[in-house]
């Protein structure tokens, strides 16, 4: 469980056993599009109707900028990472490296949930936007009603289906040619956003903002719980890392394309979010196909349907790039045979890793049938802040003990100090009556940061990429997701809680013997490709 390996044999030895590499045919402006595409389609049409609605009311711009600072802060440690071991794993190998199998598995298997539900509820809001663009009002028209099912899952989308099958084809095809497309949707995706902004602010009244009810309808609470559940909107930049095998220059392209990304749609959120709010007021919004709906309201149902359309192509461009990221997450767990082999080989003549494309693409598309998105939007935050914490965590430990070579104590003490005060001042964030949990345990975060800066060294050798000011933005990082992960309803911990037992029991049962198995199979046939096995054997023990 706590067996780690070196960046170098993530780079050669692991991912020899996929057979054949990964065509290098991406440049830095593919990778900005494609962290565009994967985020745009996604966050804006799905969540902001429903976040503006019940939780934060106009100041729903409030909550995206929340979630964009968290994600800016996750996205700095995923490219010091992304430079330093570029391969397709994403935070599966960073883990991995630093803290062992385990976890690496854990938060692999974490982000695959995460990207699978998510594709499956975006692919049924595919479905609602194609309605609005036909002039047709009520979402679920096209959906087959069946008698006798829960709740929630009773409601067929075959029009979802229909469209993940066919992302999932095009792209068994070839990356590059998948790249291409994105970049052409992503470039009428933008268009079509200033469309909507342009529109909105020209036929919107600012007097919507604070109607009925002010500006802050369920006060700084509202707020807070609306940034946790859109932060589902950022989930795309963490494909671009995924990649980092088929890019061409990573330690100038990855940069670009992660953090590039990330401002980029910070920035549109921001404007579309405030666009819908000055259109309508917030009690009026809908919670399905909100701008379509939006503009309908204010009277001109021939932009609804435009809306409808391009919020359609959008969705199709986030899939795309999802899709995308989540096959190259399950090759690079299959390389290290925690789950069966067959699943990380890539094809020789497309260089694509065809076999988890197509398992992932029928198990999205089988989600994407029945169930609804409310069902899974907070369990897929869950999942994505606990990877993006560990992420946080796994940085810190990285720069000032493996590479520093520092003793670990101070570094684990001073990690274990921050998670702490950070469900200290969520706990107090929780009982509202205790408000002197707030500066006491923020006080404390900001003592102890400064502290560790000033006494322990970060004396590793110079990286191609560092995120600057270390300590600080990894442990803001590791507060934010903590706070954001306590914002959300028991019902999903309890949720996520039997998907980390199931995740956990098939490890304890299969990866951990696999992999054990695979490492034997590894020795045995290096002993027998050198001369003297047993100068090979004290290279393996050390």
């Amino acid at each position: 469980m706590l067996a780690t390996w070196t960046p170098d044999q993530e780079l050669n030895q692991v991912r020899l056993r996929s057979g054949a590499d990964m065509k290098r045919k991406l440049k830095w402006y593919d990778l900005v599009a494609l962290g565009v595409g994967g985020m745009l389609g996604v966050g804006v049409f799905v969540t902001t109707g429903p976040v503006t609605r019940n939780h934060s009311g106009p100041s729903v711009v409030i909550s995206y900028i929340i979630a964009g600072i968290s994600a800016l802060l996750s996205s700095l440690c995923y490219t010091e990472f992304s430079v330093q071991i570029p391969v397709a794993g994403g935070a599966f190998s960073y883990l991995r490296v630093t803290f062992g199998e385990f976890v690496g598995y854990f938060a692999g298997a974490n982000i695959l949930m995460e990207y699978v539900l998510s594709n499956a509820a975006v692919a049924r809001s595919f479905t609602e936007y194609l309605c609005s663009a036909f002039g047709i009002s009520d979402p679920n028209s096209w959906r087959v009603e069946v008698p006798g099912l829960l709740q929630g899952y009773n409601k067929l989308d075959f029009s979802a289906v229909a469209l993940v099958l066919i992302l999932t084809f095009c792209l068994c095809h070839s990356t590059k040619e998948s790249s291409i497309l994105n970049l052409i949707m992503t470039a009428f995706h933008i268009v079509f956003f200033g469309f909507i902004i342009i529109m909105g602010f020209c036929n919107g009244s600012v007097e919507n903002l604070v109607k009925p009810t002010g500006l802050t309808p369920n006060g700084i609470r509202g707020v807070l719980d609306g940034a946790a559940i859109v932060y589902f909107s950022y989930i795309g930049y963490d494909s671009v890392s995924t990649l980092a095998e088929e890019i061409q220059n990573p330690p100038v392209t990855l940069p670009v394309g992660i953090i590039g990304s990330v401002f980029i749609v910070s920035g549109l959120y921001c404007l579309m979010a405030l666009a819908l709010c000055v259109m309508v007021p917030y009690n009026q919004i809908a919670e399905k196909a909100s701008y379509s709906m939006a503009f309908q309201r204010i009277g001109w149902k021939w932009a609804g349907n435009i809306v409808g359309a391009g919020a359609s192509l959008g969705i199709v461009a986030s899939l795309l790039v999802a899709m995308l990221g989540q096959a190259r997450y399950l090759c690079v767990i299959g390389r290290a045979r925690l789950v069966p082999s067959w699943l990380s080989k890539v094809h020789p003549s497309t260089g694509t890793p065809l076999n988890a494309t197509l398992f992932l693409g029928l198990c999205t598309a089988s989600i994407a049938l029945f169930t609804d998105l409310d069902i899974v939007i907070e369990i897929i935050s869950i999942g994505t802040l606990l990877v993006f914490y560990l992420v946080a965590n796994a940085l810190i430990y990285r720069k000032y003990v493996l590479t520093s070579k520092n003793p670990p104590f101070p570094t684990l003490s001073f990690l274990f100090l921050i998670t702490s005060c950070a469900i200290g001042f969520s706990i107090s964030w929780k009982l509202e009556h205790q408000w002197w949990g707030l500066p006491l345990f923020g006080g404390i975060i900001m003592v102890v940061t400064a502290f560790f800066q000033y006494t322990v060294p970060c004396l590793g050798p110079p990286s191609e990429w560092s995120v600057p000011f270390m300590p600080w933005p990894a442990a803001v990082s590791i507060f934010l997701n903590v706070f954001l992960m306590t914002t959300l309803k028991m019902l999903s911990f309890q949720r996520f809680a039997i998907w980390g037992l199931l995740i956990t029991l098939f490890y304890v049962l299969y990866g951990v013997h696999s992999t054990f198995e695979a490492d034997e199979m590894g020795m045995e046939m290096a002993v027998n490709e050198v001369p003297n096995p047993s100068i090979q054997l004290t290279k393996l023990e050390v």
